[in-house]
């Protein structure tokens, strides 16, 4: 007789193995320090290339939205991981809202259609910086940025383009949303009206 049909029933001894592999996945899942890293390479010190380095992050941070999304696997095992909320920072700034900023306007007005900037360096005080950063519990992250530049304390011009409108900010955290076709029949008429999910 084996010792495992002497200490453990039979029906017991599957669950119990699944239940270890489980535990496995589980810890493998959420333990980065399996994974291989590397030294970051070393950092450019001329002058001319960190000039060069700042100016390409600052076109890719002012090229307007940019959103990551996620890998099959990294979905497979978000079901294993434990609950995660959705972590918003920073300014949203719309399409409908950076359509409304011109060339010209007081800082009073950049407030009052932007809101107060999160960023604002005493280095470069003619320079308003709103990032927006939003990481969803699934593992999307969205990053978007707009910079001001005033000249004179009026608007001089600005960076940032390529955001999301305000409805597909709103689907994005809520879900689609929920339209009823012009042409369903009333509630008097019928008994009821199809729902359809605005894409």
């Amino acid at each position: 007789m084996r010792v495992t049909n002497a200490v453990l029933p039979r029906d017991l001894s599957r669950p119990l193995q699944l239940a270890a592999l489980a535990c496995a996945a589980l810890t493998l899942a959420g333990c980065a320090s399996w994974r291989e890293t590397k030294p970051a390479p070393a950092a450019p010190t001329a002058p001319a290339a960190i000039a060069a380095d700042a100016s390409k992050a600052a076109e890719t941070a002012n090229a307007g939205a940019q959103t990551t999304t996620v890998t099959k696997l990294q979905k497979f095992f978000w079901v294993f991981s434990p609950y995660r909320p959705d972590i918003q920072q920073g300014n949203f700034v719309s399409q409908e809202m950076l359509a409304q900023l011109k060339p010209g306007q007081t800082r009073d007005q950049v407030k009052f259609l932007l809101g107060t900037p999160l960023l604002t360096d005493a280095f470069h005080a003619d320079r308003w910086d709103y990032p927006f950063y939003l990481a969803r519990g699934n593992g999307e992250l969205t990053k978007a940025r707009v910079t001001v530049y005033f000249k004179d304390d009026k608007v001089d011009h600005f960076d940032g383009g390529n955001l999301p409108t305000e409805k597909e900010y709103i689907a994005r955290i809520a879900g689609p949303a929920w339209v009823i076709p012009k042409d369903a029949p009333k509630k008097e008429e019928a008994g009821s009206a199809s729902i359809s999910v605005k894409k």
